[in-house]
């Protein structure tokens, strides 16, 4: 794989005098870029010190940048460093940077893939949100949370892999990526967040392990393309409007675990036809299975007398 690129020149370093700089460690941190834009290469050194880290917005809004590759050296890059940069297409991420701070690359709406190396620890939120072309992304072992919105609205991402080390999806992580099918949520997860999956219409499929506790309100709103969810026996409570809208769900198991099923819980999961309520549950909210016509009138008869008619219906 690595020949047909062993006869191509190596990138030309983008000339010093493109960055702006302030001292930071015994080296420098770039705070800004004035060249051309294209395919750009930090160099590793600046006036002979070496590049330590990326600033807050050193390039944000560089609409001209297509390519960027990051030396050696760098640990961090900072808030919103290329946010906006609307043609970014390619970026080189170096083994040593640990930190991913909040929205660095947000709205780099022409970004196709992004190799995130294994000495990141931290992904901040918003890092990558707004990356609409971006297919694929590896998350790196380190990491233990994925923050919130970090890539929401990726609306071309396919696959993610998500290490084993995580043990918490923040609210809105993967909002809105509507071109994701399939999701392994790795044991270890204690908590999915709210909205963590919403609008996630492409998802067909997805693996909830036993260590989840909590799964916030709103975590699969309207991933319609949903068939069926298995709740594992960890889960107390199913929050509110948890399933809303997931209209191609047929079926669902609900651990007996659970005590509470939250107010529009299951609304609209118009291709509901079977579902069972352990006698563990005590308390199942107002319109929890409203819009859930395929449901058996036995089915519903018998929900409504242990509990309410309201289960069903809008007061």
């Amino acid at each position: 794989m690595m020949s047909q690129f062993m006869d191509e020149p190596l990138a030309a370093q983008s000339p010093e005098a493109d960055f702006t700089t302030e001292p930071d460690d015994g080296g420098v941190m770039i705070t800004g870029y004035n060249g051309k834009g294209g395919d750009v290469v930090i160099p590793a050194t600046i006036s002979g010190k070496p590049v330590r880290g990326i600033d807050r917005e050193a390039f944000s809004g560089c609409s001209s940048l297509t390519a960027v590759t990051i030396p050696a050296g760098v640990t961090a890059i900072g808030r919103r460093a290329f946010s906006g940069c609307s043609s970014l297409s390619s970026v080189t991420i170096p083994a040593g940077v640990t930190t991913i701070y909040k929205r660095a690359f947000s709205g780099c709406s022409s970004l196709t893939a992004v190799t995130i190396p294994n000495s990141v620890t931290t992904i901040g939120r918003e890092a990558f949100s707004g990356c609409a072309r971006l297919t694929t992304v590896t998350i790196p072992a380190g990491v233990t949370a994925i923050a919130a919105s970090a890539f929401c609205d990726c609306s071309s991402l396919t696959a993610i892999t998500i290490p084993d080390s995580v043990t918490a999806i923040g609210e809105w992580a993967f909002a809105y990526c509507i071109s994701l099918s399939t999701v392994t949520i790795p044991a270890g997860v204690a908590t999915i967040g709210e909205r963590a999956f919403k609008g996630c219409s492409g998802l067909t499929a997805v693996t909830i392990p036993n260590s989840v506790t909590t799964i916030g309100e709103k975590a699969f709103y309207k991933c319609s393309g949903l068939t069926a969810v298995t709740i594992p026996n960890s889960v107390t409570t199913i929050g509110r409007e948890v399933f809303f809208g997931c209209s191609g769900l047929t079926a669902v198991t609900i651990p007996n675990s659970v005590t509470a099923i939250g107010r529009e819980a299951f609304f609209g999961c118009s291709g509901l036809a079977a579902v069972m309520i352990p006698d563990s549950v005590t308390a199942i909210g107002r319109e929890a299975f409203s819009g859930c016509g395929k449901l058996e009138p036995e089915v519903r008869a018998d929900i409504a007398k242990r509990f309410s008619k309201w289960v069903f219906e809008s007061r």
